[in-house]
C-alpha cells in the first residue's frame, strides 16, 4: 500500500514543473522510517501546504535519499540558493541547488564532522558554520566552494566544546555561541553550558553555565537563536532537559554575554523546549516543546528578558520545527522528535495564528508510516530570516 501511494505521489512529481508556478504553498519535510520498520526509507517530501488548496497536503514531489543518513535538519544559505542537509548517520552533509528544478541532492565531504547538527551562514554569504555532536567540532566552510576552512575544537576545561548542537551568530559583536547538549550515542552525559567563539577567527573565548541548579545539572541547552536588531544584541537559549528559556544579553563594557533564566516550561506543564522562531515584526517569539507537544506564542515587545507567554497551542507530539506563511496566517509545526516514544506523532500541525488554535493536521507522512524530522518553505514561500 505504502508503494502504491508513493508511486502515485511520484506520478504526481512529473507534472510538477509546469505546476509548480501555480501551487499555492508549498514546504518540503525530511522523512525516515519508524524504528524496525523495514525496509527502511529515507527523503524529502515536498507538501503543498495551503489548506485553501485542493490539493492541501498532497505529496506533489519525493527526492530519495541514502537509508542510512539519518537526516535531520535542512537550512538554506543567505540568498536561498541552496539548502543544506544536516544527517546524525552516513555523509554528515548535503546541498541542494535551488536554482535548478531537478533538486539533485549532493553529499559534501566533511571527515570532521559526526552527527551534524546546526548550522549558521555569514551575511556576505562566504561562510558557513556547522555544529558536529558527536565530533564535538564546529566546522567553518566556504559557501561558495563547500569546501572546509577550519575545524574548531577547544578541550580546554574552562573553554570546552562538548557535543555541540544549537549555534548562532551575531556579525554585530563578531561571535559565535554554541550549545552543549547530549552525547548523540543515547542523548546521556547532558552537557549545561554554552560556548561563545570569536566568528573571524574560530577562537574559543568562554564557556558559560546555563542551568539553576548545581552541576552537573544534565539541562542540556539545544538552541542559541539570536533576535535580529536586538540593542544590545541578545540571544534566546533553550535547556531540553531543564526545560527553561534563557537570554543572552550582550555587555559592551565586558564584551561578553550574561545570562538569565527568563521562562519555565513546567509552570505551564509543557516540557522539552526545542526550537526558537520569531515573526516578521520580531514583536513575537515562538517555542516548540516537544512533551506533550506544543506551540508556545509570547509577546516581547514589552520586554524582550521578560517574555509575555500569549498562548500555548496544543500540537501533538514531538512539535519540533516551525515555519509560516508569508502572510503569517499560519504556523505549520512538524510534529516528531528522533522517533522518540510520545514525541513521534508523525502529523505536521496547521495552526491559524488568528484564531490562536490548531484548524487542520497533515496526516500524510504520517499515514505511510513515516516520520518527519523538519519542515522548510520552498523559497517563493520562505519569510524566515533567522533560520
Amino acid at each position: 500500500m505504502i508503494k502504491k501511494t508513493l508511486a502515485r505521489a511520484l506520478c504526481s512529481a512529473l507534472l510538477l514543473a509546469p505546476a509548480m508556478s501555480s501551487a499555492q504553498m508549498l514546504a518540503m519535510a525530511n522523512y525516515e522510517s519508524k524504528p524496525g520498520q523495514l525496509p527502511r526509507k529515507e527523503g524529502i517530501a515536498i507538501l503543498d501546504v495551503d489548506p485553501a488548496s485542493p490539493q492541501f497536503g498532497h505529496i506533489v514531489q519525493d527526492l530519495p535519499l541514502p537509508p542510512d543518513a539519518v537526516a535531520h535538519h535542512i537550512f538554506y544559505n543567505k540568498d536561498i540558493s541552496k539548502a543544506y542537509i544536516t544527517a546524525l548517520g552516513k555523509g554528515p552533509l548535503r546541498v541542494i541547488d535551488m536554482k535548478k528544478t531537478s533538486y539533485d541532492i549532493q553529499t559534501l565531504d566533511v571527515p570532521q564532522c559526526e552527527v551534524a547538527e546546526d548550522m549558521a551562514f555569514s551575511s556576505d554569504k562566504k561562510t558557513w558554520y556547522l555544529t558536529c555532536m558527536g565530533s564535538s567540532n564546529v566546522i567553518v566552510g566556504d559557501a561558495q566552494t563547500d569546501q572546509v576552512k577550519q575545524v574548531i575544537s577547544a578541550h580546554d576545561k574552562d573553554k570546552f566544546i562538548r557535543y555541540p548542537h544549537g549555534i548562532g551568530l551575531n556579525e554585530e559583536v563578531n561571535r559565535l555561541m554554541v550549545t552543549s547538549t547530549v552525547r548523540a550515542s543515547d542523548l546521556g552525559d547532558a552537557g549545561e553550558t554554552v560556548t561563545v567563539i570569536d566568528a573571524s577567527n574560530g577562537q574559543v573565548l568562554s564557556t558559560h553555565k546555563v542551568a539553576s541548579k548545581p552541576s552537573p545539572s544534565g539541562s542540556s541547552p539545544v538552541e542559541a537563536v539570536f533576535l535580529p536588531h536586538a540593542t544590545p544584541p541578545l540571544a534566546y537559549v533553550n535547556t531540553m532537559f531543564e526545560g527553561k528559556l534563557w537570554t543572552a544579553t550582550w555587555q559592551s563594557t565586558t564584551h561578553r554575554f550574561d545570562f538569565a533564566p527568563a521562562f519555565d516550561f513546567s509552570s505551564i506543564k509543557q516540557g522539552v523546549p526545542l526550537e526558537i522562531y520569531f515573526n516578521q515584526e520580531h514583536d513575537k517569539l515562538f517555542v516548540t516543546t516537544a512533551n506533550p507537544g506544543a506551540l508556545n506564542i509570547f509577546d516581547i515587545s514589552q520586554s524582550t528578558h521578560t517574555p509575555t507567554l500569549i498562548k500555548s497551542i496544543p500540537t501533538a507530539g514531538g512539535a519540533h520545527h516551525v515555519v509560516f506563511s508569508p502572510d503569517e496566517k499560519y504556523a505549520f509545526v512538524q510534529n516528531s522528535f528522533l522517533n522518540l516514544p510520545d514525541m513521534d506523532d508523525g502529523s505536521i500541525s496547521v495552526i491559524d495564528l488568528q484564531k490562536m488554535e490548531k484548524v487542520h493536521s497533515i496526516d500524510t507522512l504520517k499515514t505511510l508510516g513515516y516520520k518527519p524530522n523538519c519542515i522548510l518553505m520552498l523559497p517563493p514561500w520562505h519569510i524566515d530570516d533567522v533560520h
